[in-house]
């Protein structure tokens, strides 16, 4: 018996041991993720989770570390861990699986992680893209084949990238390991830190005979990124905020990015100097000067950016200063990251973003800098110059039309590596669409004048209107090839017809025809308006009762209908599927039959000739209630909106 006791005293205090070294290392590997110190935080974390411990905060970090490394593969791993363990999680984590996936080439997954992240997230671009663009492979594949790419054979087992051009030669970026006794890692990437090195250029495009480009640019951080004025003179570049062999961190005592400035002079670089609008608190990072050299686009977080990372550019004056540095907007930046511009000799703007809908990771995309300074819709690379892994820092002569690309994508040797680009034919950024047709009356065939026409945009506003003449006919000039836009027809007891169109990615003519019904339609007592109009339900945003302007094309039927029996009495009904709570449907529901009825009053309907009450899930029409599995669809019957007329 007394060994008994002895033996359990044993394991307890083991197990004890066990859970206090377990909350040891969970606290010594969030820290390493606070620090981004991401091959420390997987190291330890790996180790906790094979032990068969799981929780959320870790499966998040664990997944994050992967993801901010760019290792999809584990990161889509340990993402799929965390959704099992808890399917209810921010949408960052939506988007970042979603990438994930589609670096697995698992487009369908991410696209449903996607659909779930835009209603999470419908305000934000990266959400209102990825619904404009649901086409967006099908697109990506037609653009493909503008490129030829292969790898150089100066890349290395460690990360090689941002190649720029410096006279005859390029200057890039790499982390290998070139001996002497001190070989400091990185903990964010587990390699040295980089440094910048030059290579010969064939006529081929082949670089050769790569070496360290310059001692006195080196520290004991990151360099990386340059690029050079057309003499030569002058060198910008990316560097870890260390300066004057003085380290610098922001408050929460991490080394940001820093852009620094150096003359070549005698021989050599100096005159090292930080520019004047980076900062201790945030980062600048990856710039590239405009062929005219009189701007300077950089890569930021500062104060105001829109997204992880923003794309700006700041005016150099000829005396060496420096303006106020601009955001490129919304156009072109997104909640998510933009990188690495270059600016062609034709103003074109090549940047890096995984904010687009695209093939995974960051892909290259392009934007014509118009006279005005606007920008084109940017526009997708493509393959083979993109691919499912990261694809950044692109660069071209436009003379010998050979690039270079960095990716890491699968085949590669090293973490990112550089490979040659040919350019086979250029970009088509003058893309330019019509759309015409000719409105007739469905029942005669007859063409309609006086019919008012209106092309809206994707977010249903008004662009352009129009009136027909005796041939029926309308035309819409100068649209943006790609676009998503919408042709409404209106005409005084015709019903309103509106039609979607999107664009083809060609110039030419979209001929959209309309025909017309006539409103008048024999009603009685008991029917339902909503399947007269084969109005299967009244869209509403997520969560939310307020009017949306395609529910209310569908209303401004059952308006038109009850001026013209002016009698006629609507009880509006609203219906919900049985998920979340009874309590909650209910009132979610009469809020939106509450709310239906005030925007038909705003219509001019009197409030006396409307009923309206919400029903929750009380009314089901199939199987579907508590409990029962069922299907999208089946659940989507019940999410329903009636119009019952109760007097004519």
């Amino acid at each position: 018996m007394k060994k008994s006791i002895i033996f359990y005293i044993i394991c307890a205090v083991f197990a004890c041991n066990s859970v206090f070294a377990q909350r040891v290392n969970l606290t010594k590997a969030a820290e390493a993720y606070e620090q981004f110190a991401y091959v420390d935080a997987i190291e330890t974390y790996e180790r906790i989770a094979a032990k068969g411990f799981r929780s959320q905060e870790m499966l998040q970090q664990l997944a994050n570390a992967y993801y901010f490394r760019a290792d999809y593969q584990n990161a889509a791993r340990w993402y799929k861990e965390l959704f099992n363990l808890n399917a209810q999680q921010a949408p960052a984590y939506f988007y970042r699986y979603a990438q994930s996936l589609k670096a697995l080439e698992n487009y369908p997954e991410a696209d449903k992680m996607m659909s779930e992240f835009t209603v999470l997230s419908q305000k934000e671009r990266r959400a209102q893209l990825s619904k404009e663009r649901k086409d967006y492979l099908t697109e990506i594949t037609r653009n493909s084949g503008s490129y030829e790419v292969k790898p150089l054979s100066i890349n290395s087992p460690y990360s090689d990238y941002g190649a720029v051009f410096y006279k005859n030669r390029i200057v890039f970026t790499s982390a290998r390991d070139t001996g002497g006794l001190s070989k400091r890692k990185d903990h964010w990437t587990g390699e040295s830190f980089t440094n910048l090195y030059e290579a010969e250029i064939t006529n081929m495009g082949e670089a050769i005979n790569p070496v360290r480009f310059s001692a006195n640019l080196s520290s004991k951080f990151h360099e990386s990124t340059p690029t050079f004025t057309k003499d030569g003179s002058t060198i910008y570049f990316t560097r870890n905020n260390f300066h004057n062999h003085k380290r610098k961190t922001n408050k929460q005592q991490t080394t940001l990015l820093k852009i620094y400035r150096a003359s070549y002079l005698n021989g050599e670089w100096t005159n090292i100097e930080e520019l004047p609008f980076t900062s201790d608190e945030y980062s600048t990072a990856h710039p590239i000067l405009t062929p005219s050299e009189d701007f300077l686009y950089f890569v930021s977080d500062m104060p105001g950016s829109i997204g992880k990372s923003d794309l700006y550019r700041v005016a150099i004056n000829k005396d060496g200063s420096f303006g106020k540095p601009e955001n490129l907007g919304d156009y072109i930046n997104t909640e998510g990251k933009e990188s690495f511009p270059f600016i062609s000799q034709d103003n074109v703007l090549f940047f890096a973003s995984d904010g687009y809908p695209g093939l995974g990771g960051l892909d290259m995309y392009a934007s014509k800098i118009n006279e005005d300074g606007s920008f084109s819709v940017p526009q997708n690379l493509s393959t083979p110059l993109n691919s499912p892994m990261d694809d950044f820092s692109f660069i071209m002569n436009p003379t010998t039309k050979h690039g270079y690309v960095s990716s890491n994508r699968s085949n590669g040797i090293g973490g990112d590596d550089i490979y040659l680009v040919h350019e086979l034919r250029p970009l088509q950024f003058s893309c330019n669409q019509l759309i015409s047709g000719i409105i007739t009356d469905k029942e005669t065939g007859k063409p309609m004048d006086g019919v008012k026409v209106s092309l809206l945009d994707n977010q249903f506003k008004v662009l352009k209107t129009v009136i027909t003449q005796n041939d029926g006919n309308y035309l819409f000039e100068d649209l943006n090839c790609g676009d998503i836009y919408y042709v409404r027809a209106e005409k005084e007891s015709y019903e309103i017809k509106e039609i979607p169109v999107t664009l083809p990615q060609e110039n030419g003519t979209s001929n959209v025809p309309i025909k017309l019904d006539k409103k008048r339609i024999p009603v009685k007592v008991g029917d339902d308006l909503a399947k007269i109009f084969n109005i299967e339900m009244i869209y509403f945003d997520f969560n939310k009762y307020d009017i949306r302007p395609d529910a209310a094309l569908d209303l401004s039927k059952i308006v038109d209908m009850m001026k013209e029996y002016p009698n006629m009495q609507v009880s509006i009904r609203t219906h919900t599927d049985s998920r979340g709570s009874k309590k909650y449907n209910e009132r979610l529901s009469d809020n939106r039959a509450k709310s239906i009825m005030k925007w038909m009053t705003q219509q001019g309907i009197e409030a006396k000739r409307l009923i309206a009450k919400g029903y929750g899930e009380s009314q089901l029409i199939n199987k579907c209630a508590d409990t029962v599995e069922c299907t999208e669809e089946e659940h989507q019957l019940n999410r329903r909106s009636e119009f019952l007329i109760i007097q004519l």
